[in-house]
């Protein structure tokens, strides 16, 4: 049994007969369908395998067969050519050279691998960038104008992690960046494999797809600060325009089961692309973007020679038909509006820079790991606490995102946080909020229970919106309500995100609903690299019960949605795994 290739998609096959309203509310049923139908609750899971089928495991690292492969430079993390990373949220440093050094370093410090681990027959890679599962479902282009040493034009590549390589897939034309964008400018792209995810956690795994797109853009962000370099999300641009781009027209489309099967399906392991990010010099100040001259030009690429093809992940697949289904209703359309807009940098709250341990951006990026297992006695600082609560923030004044990295979103924030307090020395255990957004505050003090106080806690600076809900002993509901997990209750705090959920869709778009799970994953790394900062650790939670988590806070219907979990603290580390370099050759990081 094979799906055929030659069949239209969910959205052509639906969409012919019907006006865009009608369109737009079949997309925004399907995401809430998909939302509802994928959620965990303590009498039943969502849909996934029974067992993992350890023989078709999908290989974490896409090549493109017969592509030229172009060698990328490696970095001593014990260099001090980068720059602390405590002094990104002052200022960014000034910017270097788009050159084969720069475009490298970018790579290293944000998508590479950073570790391979071993244990008994067993060995694995870690990367820079985190991944549900360590299954690694993103996949990252570039687009850049010629460099020398690698091209005398400009071209799209895909980079391979494994060998920290540039595969070139296509020369473009010479004049396409600069016509559009500041001089020094590239394009990052990041494009989502679901099977990779789906192979493990069945229905959910969109969900994790979109968090590690969250935690890639913000990966990329970090990375390009430390070269002196601003990002921003293209959202003007449509799926289409992305797909082009991005040369992922080699994958073909195809019809979607009316449920899941197994079988030989080769076409799930498509690429959906999710976004693109322009790079660029800090500094250069506002510019436009032609969002239709754009889309046009791109347009160009599917008369492009694309080069190589994608090799094959695994022998056998479960196709989860709503995983693809919902893919289709979140593709974007061309949009002009709001406008591409670069706000001026500004610097982040710091209340306790002496938490900090100095380090390097590239070797705080480079050492981060998630923890496996918490150690349950950790203490944690209130000032400490307070000064990852500040770098959580989008912005001073909680509208349009203007502090690294949230300042590469195109939306403003759409993400709270409610904190499980456990080890905060000079704070009482007990239920926090910090509300990432303000204009929020009467909606959520709305739909909060009652009886919760909305109490400052002591100590708390005065930009920082966190407040004390109630008092008391919460280990035990934060890991009951994270599938029974020790981890979320063994750290100093966890976290529940809480987003601004079903308004948001419907009077954004069905494509907003990946955005949030973007958010929640930039949110995320910072909370990753806030840790390790201060000398601890952290890790991403993504199994917890969706509903009771809303009903600890009194929530109705789906005004707001928990999407993401957190836990940050001291971590256990298992002495029976070796650590080995990433990549081989003398000064290399381990």
């Amino acid at each position: 049994m094979s799906f055929s290739s030659s069949s239209s998609s969910l959205a052509s096959n639906n969409s012919a007969n019907l006006d865009t309203s009608d369109q737009q509310k079949e997309f925004l049923n399907q995401v809430l369908k998909y939302h509802n139908q994928t959620k965990h609750n303590f009498n039943n899971y969502a849909r996934g395998p029974h067992g993992l089928d350890w023989a078709n495991q999908p290989n974490p690292f896409r090549r493109y067969i017969s592509s030229p492969l172009i060698p990328l430079q490696h970095f001593d993390s014990s260099s001090h050519e980068s720059p602390l990373y405590s002094s990104l949220f002052h200022s960014l440093p000034p910017p270097k050279p788009l050159s084969i050094s720069s475009i490298s370093e970018l790579l290293y410090n944000s998508l590479a691998l950073s570790a391979w681990k071993t244990t008994g027959f067993s060995t694995w890679s870690l990367r820079v960038n985190p991944s549900s599962g360590n299954l690694h479902p993103t996949e990252t282009y570039v687009i850049v104008p010629c460099i020398n040493s690698i091209t005398d034009k400009p071209f799209v590549a895909h980079y391979a992690p494994k060998e920290h390589s540039l595969e070139i897939r296509s020369e473009i034309p010479s004049g396409f960046l600069s016509q559009f964008f500041p001089v020094g400018a590239f394009l990052v792209g990041l494009s989502s494999i679901f099977w990779r995810e789906a192979w493990k956690y069945g229905e959910r795994a969109f969900r994790y797809c979109n968090h590690d797109v969250g935690h890639a853009m913000a990966a990329v962000s970090v990375a390009a600060a430390g070269l002196g370099w601003d990002v921003r999300i293209l959202d003007g641009l449509a799926y289409k325009d992305l797909k082009r781009l991005m040369g992922l027209n080699v994958f073909p489309e195809f019809e979607i089961p009316s449920r899941p099967v197994k079988g030989k399906f080769p076409e799930i392991e498509f690429e959906h692309p999710d976004c693109v990010l322009v790079v660029f010099p800090n500094g250069v100040g506002d510019f436009d973007v032609d969002y239709q001259g754009l889309s046009l030009a791109i347009s160009e690429f599917e008369k492009l020679e694309w080069k190589g093809k994608p090799n094959l992940l695994s022998k056998e697949h479960v196709c989860w038909d709503v995983i693809y289904r919902t893919s289709e209703a979140v593709k974007k359309p061309l949009t002009v509006e709001p406008k591409f807009y670069v706000s001026p940098f500004k610097s982040s709250g710091m209340r306790s820079e002496g938490s900090y341990k100095g380090l390097s951006v590239r070797e705080l990026v480079r050492k981060r790991r998630s923890a496996v297992d918490m150690d349950g006695v950790t203490v944690m600082e209130r000032n400490t606490f307070y000064q990852i609560l500040l770098h959580c923030l989008p912005s001073e004044k909680q509208g349009k995102p203007s502090a690294f990295p949230y300042r590469a979103l195109s939306w403003d924030s759409e993400v709270h946080a409610l904190l499980f307090v456990h080890r905060v020395a000079g704070l009482p255990k007990g239920l926090y909020f910090l509300v990432r957004n303000e204009n929020h505050f009467d909606d959520l003090e709305l739909a909060i229970r009652s009886e919760f106080g909305w109490k400052k806690p002591e100590g708390c600076p005065d930009g920082l919106p966190l407040y004390e809900l109630t008092k008391g002993n919460c280990q035990e509901l934060s890991k009951r309500l994270s599938c029974h997990q020790d981890i979320a209750s063994d750290g100093c705090f966890s976290l529940g995100m809480i987003a601004h959920f079903e308004s948001t869709i419907r009077e954004k778009g069905a494509w907003m609903y990946p955005r949030l799970f973007w958010e929640t994953g930039v949110l995320g790394q910072v909370l990753y690299l806030e840790a390790h900062a201060v000398g601890i650790s952290a890790t991403g939670i993504g199994c917890f019960f969706d509903n009771p988590v809303h009903e600890v806070l009194g929530l109705k219907g789906s005004g707001f949605q928990s999407l993401y979990h957190f836990t940050v603290g001291g971590p256990v580390l298992d002495k029976r795994i070796m650590s080995l370099p990433a990549y081989p050759g003398p000064g290399i990081d381990a």
